[in-house]
């Protein structure tokens, strides 16, 4: 019998593995990404302290999209998290993915972000 590939767990443990290299300071936090099927989410955390420094996602009062699981909503989102982020005097970050192949909604919101000032 055939064993069906889940593929949320495959992305939990790529997320994992690249968890246990990349790790936000104060200085540079860690920007993580996270995708379901209707929404995206982003947050800037210092590891250390344990804190998530600025948040966006495109359940924020601010959007007005016409659709929120799309590449213009991640792009909103990225520049969201990047004017939030310099803001609170945050320019660099360390970037994850989350798992997820760096293609479609999450490589339309990291270009974004950096196209808003921040630096990654």
């Amino acid at each position: 019998m055939l064993k069906k590939i889940n593929k949320n767990e495959n992305r939990i443990a790529r997320h994992e593995r690249v968890r246990k290299k990349i790790s936000g300071t104060a200085a540079k936090p860690r920007l993580c990404v996270y995708r379901s099927s209707n929404h995206i989410y982003a947050q800037v955390i210092d590891d250390v302290a344990g804190h998530t420094l600025v948040s966006a996602s495109t359940l924020d009062k601010s959007a007005n999209l016409t659709s929120t699981k799309n590449k213009e909503a991640s792009k909103f989102v990225g520049e969201l998290i990047a004017k939030k982020a310099l803001e609170k005097g945050i320019e660099e970050v360390v970037f994850d993915r989350g798992g997820y192949i760096y293609h479609g909604r999450i490589k339309e919101l990291a270009e974004s972000a950096r196209e808003a000032g921040l630096k990654f």
